[in-house]
C-alpha cells in the first residue's frame, strides 16, 4: 500500500479489491463516528449499521492499512496470557468474562464470514502451538490443561502426530486448538468493509483526523477537508494511532514482525508440510510462525523489521530456518516479504478506554487482533445500542498510561531480534 511493497506483501497481492471509497469532504452528521478502518472499527460499523444506526468511519490511509492487513492470519482463541492467570490480572469477574468472550471469538469471525460471503481463504482446521524442547512441552501441557477444564476443544499431540501434521521432527509436541483457524487477513478486512457499506455505513479513507471536540450533544471530529458531528465516538486506531490519538499508540511497545512467502509449492510437498492447513507457531521467546495460503505458498515469519541491515539478516535467517525445518523446500524462492508492528501492553492484555462522555475504544491486542478486534467491535456496538452496560464489558475501563522506557524497549526488540537471527536458525 502507498507504493510500499514491504507493507502488506502477499496479502495485498492476493486480496480481492477494497471497496471504492473517498476522503471526507464537507460537514456531515451521524449517530456514531468511528476512527480507524481495522477489524475493530469495521466490525463496530457493520454491527451498528445492521441495526439502522447512522455510522461514518474515518480511516487515515486505506482499509486494513495497520495490523489488520499485515498479520499472519491466525484466528486465535484467547490471548498470550495463560487462562488461569487472567482472573489474577483482571479480577475474577472480568477475567472469566474475557476468557469466555475470546475463547468463542473465532466462531464469531467464522460466522461473520459465512453470513456475508467474505472471500478470505478461511480454513477451519485449527492451529498448532508447537513445543520447542522440554520447556516448550511443559508450557503447552499447562495451557492445554487450563483450557480443557473450561471445556475448550483443545488436545495435546505427541511428537509423532505433530511431525505428521507439521512435516518436521523439530518439535516435542503441539497443542491443537480446534476453535481456531486461518484466513487471508487483508481480504477479511476488505470483506468487512464491503459488508459494512452494504449495511448502510459510510466509509471514508485518506481522511486522517486532526482534532476532536466534545460538545453538549456528542462529538465533532475534524479532518483536513471536513467534519463529522455525532453522538458517539469510537476510537479504533490501536497500534497505528497517530495525531489526536497518539496516546493510544504510546501506551504500547511496538514489536516488529515480518513474514516471507514462498512461491506456490508443488502438490507433493503440500501433502507433507501442513497437509491439514493448520496455522502454526512455536514456543520460543523470539517465536516463529508458519502457515499455508490457499495457493500453497508457505508463509513464514518471526520478530524483526525488514529495514536497513535487518532485511538481509532476517531473510537469511528465514532461509536457514526453513532449510532446517523443511529441507525439501530449501531452494524454493521467496515471492514476497513484508512487516508491521504489534502493539504490546505491559501485561499482554487489551485495554478498554473512555475518551470522554460517549467516547470509547479497545486497543492493545498483543498480536491477537483478528478475533479480539472482531468481537470487541461487536461489543462496542452492543454498548452504544444500549444492550451492554459499561459494567458488563469484558474489560474494566482504565486510564491511558505510557510504559517506562518505551522507546528503548522498542529499539531493543528490533536490535535483539536482528542479533538473534544473525546468530543462526535457533532450533
Amino acid at each position: 500500500m502507498l507504493n510500499d511493497p514491504r507493507s502488506h506483501g502477499l496479502w495485498e497481492k492476493t486480496a480481492p479489491p477494497a471497496p471504492e471509497t473517498r476522503p471526507l469532504q464537507g460537514d456531515v452528521t451521524a449517530d456514531v463516528v468511528i476512527v480507524g478502518g481495522g477489524y475493530t472499527g469495521l466490525s463496530a460499523a457493520l454491527h451498528l449499521a445492521e441495526e439502522g444506526t447512522r455510522v461514518v468511519l474515518l480511516e487515515a490511509k486505506e482499509i486494513g492499512f495497520g495490523g489488520a492487513g499485515r498479520n499472519v492470519g491466525l484466528i486465535n482463541a484467547g490471548m498470550w496470557v495463560m487462562p488461569d492467570d487472567l482472573p489474577g490480572e483482571l479480577g475474577a469477574v472480568h477475567g472469566e468474562r474475557l476468557l469466555d468472550l475470546l475463547g468463542n471469538g473465532p466462531r464469531v469471525v467464522m460466522n461473520l464470514i459465512d453470513k456475508h460471503g467474505i472471500a478470505c481463504e478461511l480454513e477451519r482446521n485449527g492451529t498448532l502451538h508447537c513445543a520447542v524442547g522440554d520447556a516448550g512441552l511443559k508450557e503447552i501441557e499447562a495451557r492445554a490443561a487450563q483450557w480443557q477444564k473450561r471445556g475448550a476443544p483443545v488436545s495435546l499431540l505427541s511428537q509423532e502426530e505433530t511431525a505428521r501434521r507439521v512435516g518436521t521432527t523439530a518439535y516435542r509436541g503441539a497443542l491443537l486448538d480446534m476453535r481456531a483457524g486461518t484466513l487471508q487477513p487483508l481480504a477479511y478486512a476488505r470483506g468487512l468493509a464491503h459488508a459494512a457499506l452494504k449495511a448502510g455505513a459510510v466509509l471514508h479513507t485518506a481522511s486522517p483526523v486532526v482534532a476532536q471536540v466534545e460538545t453538549a450533544s456528542g462529538w465533532t471530529v475534524k479532518t483536513e477537508k471536513g467534519t463529522v458531528t455525532a453522538s458517539w465516538l469510537i476510537v479504533a486506531t490501536d497500534a497505528y494511532s497517530e495525531g489526536p490519538f497518539a496516546a493510544v499508540r504510546n501506551e504500547q511497545v511496538h514489536l516488529p514482525y515480518f513474514n516471507f512467502a514462498t512461491v506456490p509449492l508443488g502438490d507433493n510437498i503440500r501433502r507433507t508440510i501442513l497437509p491439514g492447513r493448520e496455522g502454526a507457531w512455536d514456543t520460543k521467546e523470539i517465536l516463529s510462525s508458519f502457515r499455508m495460503d490457499q495457493a500453497g505458498r508457505l508463509v513464514f515469519g518471526s520478530v524483526g523489521a525488514l529495514r536497513g541491515a535487518g532485511t538481509s539478516i532476517h531473510r537469511d535467517w528465514a532461509r536457514r530456518s526453513l532449510k532446517k525445518l523443511f529441507p525439501e523446500i530449501a531452494d524454493i524462492p521467496f515471492e514476497t516479504e513484508w512487516y508491521g508492528k504489534i502493539g504490546m501492553t505491559d501485561n499482554a492484555l487489551p485495554r478498554l478506554h473512555r475518551f470522554g462522555r460517549q467516547a470509547i475504544g479497545f486497543s492493545g491486542y498483543n498480536g491477537r487482533g483478528i478475533s479480539p478486534g472482531t468481537v470487541f467491535g461487536k461489543v462496542l456496538a452492543e454498548h452504544i445500542l444500549g444492550r451492554m452496560t459499561i459494567e458488563a464489558m469484558p474489560l474494566p475501563t482504565t486510564d491511558i498510561a505510557t510504559p517506562s522506557f518505551r522507546t528503548a524497549k522498542e529499539a531493543w526488540y528490533e536490535t535483539g531480534a536482528a542479533v538473534a537471527h544473525l546468530a543462526g536458525a535457533r532450533l
